[in-house]
């Protein structure tokens, strides 16, 4: 139950700040992994979501202004009160059956909204094929790997782990059987339940369609964007200083010898006046 309602927490929460008129205006996507477990095996519940930088409407697509989408402080709170919102709407449903004492619930939330949550973004700049292997880090992974483990024996379990909160440091922990399986079993998610999921332009039922609308509609803003009388004639302009001298050098003086159109796209680029 709650790692569903954390799913639906946060894509509720990047829904609306999308929806917002003052933001992107329009639909967003997203795709969301769910992570459970920390270097040492401890239960560290949280999603890793990608998200594409911008919003489709119906007037067409919203690029995102900057690299962030939305201010982290804003995010935080809004999350905060939809997924304790949430767990509340379930507890007063009857749905979160180990809960035998309902101020459990009370108590528990109430703290819980007096402290600041956290939600890290960061713009992902590179090439496509390293965010395939970002998300593949966590969607291919289990709770440790074979190459981490020092030693086994009848009595305890010896690990390495990287100690974030300690400069990243690599550090060895041991731990009897017991616990080390106890630990390992926290991450042993439901039957069924989907770890990966996909939502908004990029939700299965109408990646392929709405992906193509993207891309379109890109690829016509481009286009008008290069028109002659639009943006194409200020492009050229910039490389045309008043005193001749080459814009990048700032010594060499600038002759052109030709101009190639603009309108064409290519390979997902334009191409810029030939001098």
């Amino acid at each position: 139950m709650l790692y569903s309602l954390l799913f639906q927490s946060a894509w509720k929460t990047l829904k609306c700040f999308g929806a917002d008129k003052k933001r992107l205006n329009g639909e967003l996507g997203m795709t969301a992994v769910l992570h459970t477990w920390g270097q040492n095996l401890s239960q560290h519940v949280h999603l890793h979501c990608l998200v594409p930088g911008g919003a489709l409407s119906e007037e067409g697509w919203h690029a995102a202004k900057g690299h962030y989408l939305f201010p982290v402080r804003a995010l935080s709170r809004y999350f905060r009160g939809a997924m304790v919102s949430a767990i509340r709407k379930a507890d007063q449903q009857n749905k979160l059956h180990r809960i035998n004492d309902p101020r459990q619930v009370d108590e528990g939330l109430n703290g819980l909204m007096k402290k600041a949550w956290v939600v890290y973004t960061k713009p992902y700049l590179k090439q496509p094929e390293t965010i395939v292997t970002y998300l593949a880090r966590y969607s291919h992974k289990i709770t440790i790997s074979d190459s981490r483990l020092q030693s086994i024996n009848d009595e305890q379990v010896t690990f390495r782990w990287k100690d974030y909160r300690d400069k990243d440091k690599h550090k060895v922990m041991s731990l009897s059987g017991e616990e080390f399986i106890r630990r390992f079993l926290l991450h042993v998610l439901p039957k069924g339940l989907m770890r990966i999921r996909h939502y908004g332009f990029l939700a299965n039922r109408c990646r392929k369609t709405k992906l193509a609308r993207i891309r379109d509609v890109m690829t016509q803003q481009q286009a008008a964007e290069i028109a002659p009388g639009t943006g194409h004639d200020k492009e050229i302009d910039c490389f045309k200083p008043a005193d001749g001298r080459c814009p990048k050098c700032k010594q060499g003086r600038l002759v052109v010898i030709a101009e190639m159109p603009t309108k064409r796209i290519v390979g997902g680029e334009r191409r810029q006046p030939l001098h």
